[in-house]
């Protein structure tokens, strides 16, 4: 069996043509073909309000500039995610808090969020990890006990729902990213979902420079007339990421499908191997998968048998919370700790073939 890959790149067969249309046109930059990829975003995904951005990171530190987020304000999040999750909240001056996980699932736990709220608190970040989706009723209550607002960091998670609500439907903010190995990718990119209508139009604004094009003419003499009132940012996507991104979702339904059917069979393959514990999913929420973890025993080995079968095996992630970044918010965090010593992922995506997910689940079920 040849090496299989961890992740994959999708491109979908239409994207090459489009992609050579923006460039015979030479409108590069942020044109009609950006408006026309966050309406499709709306109607195919379900996403409210899409704000396209040039990566999943502006999309977390628009969110909460948006938002008003600065210094002397705290925001709590999980340490099971990526570092761009916390870099975005020190973007803004405010303090990362970090909330323990779910050791069960690798999201934020919200009994831990409870314990965390102070005055200071004023946003709830959750990640939803590896595509499935958190605890939202939960998370939702907490935020409107303490009038706190909700940033969700679905990088993971486009097409996943929780009781049949989209992600990206459901919170104040949710954020996404379509860097090259995501289910949907611009080559790099991501949104920002903003359900309240005023958000909205501050998020456009502030993506470029904070100039509200539509209502900044361009005068007799060729200078377009604003008058700043706050910093605003780079942060908006191109024509031809944005034709890229119209492409690839002509099959993204269909790669998730994909996926789903591929964790489908893994969950029935795995679910007796001795040594593994499967993560412990709800069936009132479907996750997108762009992960497949499960707990293991004697990890290094498991990692060591599968390499010589040329399958990958990764953690993808350890808790953040351990660089010295953030060593001023340091917390016992106990599930995360026992997370970190057992987690492991194994390919999940549309570029696998039935015979290497086969030879996957023979690498494993044979022993390690």
């Amino acid at each position: 069996m040849n090496k299989i890959n961890f992740f994959n790149t999708h491109i979908d067969d239409t994207a090459k043509e489009a992609v050579i249309q923006v460039l015979e046109s030479t409108f590069l930059s942020e044109g009609k073909l950006v408006a026309d990829f966050e309406s499709a975003l709306s109607t195919k995904c379900g996403i409210v309000n899409p704000v396209s951005l040039n990566s999943g990171t502006a999309a977390l530190h628009l969110a909460l500039v948006t938002a008003g987020i600065g210094v002397g304000d705290e925001v709590i999040l999980p340490a099971q995610t990526f570092i761009a999750t916390g870099l975005s909240i020190l973007m803004t001056g405010a303090t990362p808090v970090f909330a323990d996980i779910q050791f069960e699932t690798g999201n934020i736990d919200p009994n831990d969020v409870s314990n965390k709220i102070t005055s200071k608190t004023k946003v709830i970040m959750p990640v939803h990890w590896g595509g499935y989706p958190c605890d939202m009723d939960e998370l939702i209550a907490l935020a409107a006990a303490n009038n706190l607002l909700i940033v969700e960091d679905a990088a993971h998670a486009i097409g996943a729902t929780y009781k049949n609500r989209n992600i990206g439907s459901i919170s104040d903010f949710t954020c996404f990213s379509f860097q090259a190995i995501k289910h949907l990718t611009t080559g790099d990119g991501g949104a920002l979902s903003c359900k309240v209508q005023e958000h909205w139009e501050k998020a456009l604004a502030l993506r470029w420079f904070g100039i509200d094009r539509k209502n900044s003419p361009i005068n007799l003499s060729g200078e377009r007339q604003y008058n700043l009132g706050q910093i605003g940012y780079k942060y908006h996507l191109n024509n031809y990421a944005a034709a890229l991104g119209l492409a690839n979702l002509n099959s993204l339904a269909s790669n998730i499908m994909r996926r789903r059917e591929i964790a489908t069979f893994y969950d029935n393959e795995l679910i007796n191997t001795p040594g593994i514990k499967l993560f412990d999913y709800s069936n009132d929420r479907q996750s997108a998968y762009w992960l497949y973890g499960f707990h293991v025993e004697n990890r290094e080995a498991f990692i060591l048998k599968l390499r010589k079968n040329n399958v990958p095996a990764s953690i993808v992630h350890a808790g953040i919370n351990k660089n010295d970044i953030f060593k001023f918010s340091q917390t016992r965090l106990p599930s995360q700790e026992k997370f970190d010593s057992t987690q492991i992922h194994i390919p999940v995506h549309n570029g696998l073939s039935d015979s290497q997910v086969q030879h996957i689940i023979k690498s494993i079920t044979s022993g390690w």
